[in-house]
């Protein structure tokens, strides 16, 4: 059942968005060369608690950390350790916020030095794409109107859309109804009304759309070991326009593209 939120719980979702965003800010300043995922989870998670939050994601079904912090091959859920950062590599860092009884989620992928061409060109085109998708999150749209717009972006650049891992209604609960795929067709799928709150998140390989999921029961990865890029927002579908609760503009101050 889809769980449609009133004004005052939009704008609580965006209060801890905002927590949510400048934490992703924190975690920016340290994306780089010589740094251990590790470390970058230490931060995220000690900024959220000290600014009222709690980190959504952490013991969320038995997830021990607060950044699922997901390298190169690997799609979502990764686990942050002590592999260090190292140039070429590519690093997707989604994190959630609790806050005042509602969630909020976002992920950035992240190049590290130089990275291949092609590489930047994924980053830059899922990101792309997660804007694009956004655009359809309107009111009297549906969810296959989102899923297409995103899917038809990327595939013209030879890319992969991940099926089996989708977006999905943030509220009271991290996941909630409605998924909203990264793919699907004009005009088909649920409508989408005033007061819904959605996280759209495109999830694209390099190459093949397959992925596997690795022995540790959650890091997701690409069947053929091309990397993968994965963007997110959670948004606010409302009558006066879509509205996104969540930011970049923290990472954005310290890393354009």
């Amino acid at each position: 059942m889809i769980q449609i939120k009133s004004r005052e719980e939009i704008e609580i979702i965006k209060e801890g968005a905002d927590i949510l965003g400048r934490a992703h800010g924190e975690v920016a300043k340290n994306v780089k060369e010589g740094v251990t995922t590790a470390s970058l989870d230490k931060i995220a998670e000690e900024f959220i608690k000290d600014n009222g939050g709690v980190p959504s994601f952490k013991n969320y079904n038995g997830f021990p950390y607060t950044l699922c912090i997901s390298e190169n091959e690997q799609v979502v859920h990764g686990f942050p350790g002590e592999k260090v950062l190292e140039s070429g590599d590519i690093v997707s860092i989604d994190c959630g916020v609790f806050y005042k009884g509602f969630h909020s989620d976002s992920a950035f992928t992240y190049p590290i030095g130089t990275v291949e061409d092609k590489t930047m060109e994924l980053l830059i085109k899922t990101k792309e794409s997660l804007y694009k998708g956004i655009e359809k999150a309107r009111v009297g749209n549906r969810l296959g109107d989102i899923g297409f717009e995103i899917q038809q972006y990327v595939e013209q650049f030879g890319f992969g859309v991940v099926r089996e891992l989708v977006g999905h209604g943030v509220g009271k609960n991290l996941h909630e109804d409605p998924e909203v795929p990264n793919y699907g067709k004009r005009g088909k799928g649920i409508k989408l009304v005033d007061g819904m709150v959605i996280a759209i998140e495109p999830m694209i390989n390099l190459g093949t759309k397959n992925i596997v999921q690795e022995a540790d029961g959650w890091t997701i990865r690409t069947q053929d070991k091309r990397p993968s890029a994965h963007f997110e927002h959670t948004v606010a579908i409302t009558k006066e326009g879509t509205e996104v609760l969540t930011t970049h503009k923290y990472i954005e101050e310290i890393i354009k593209f």
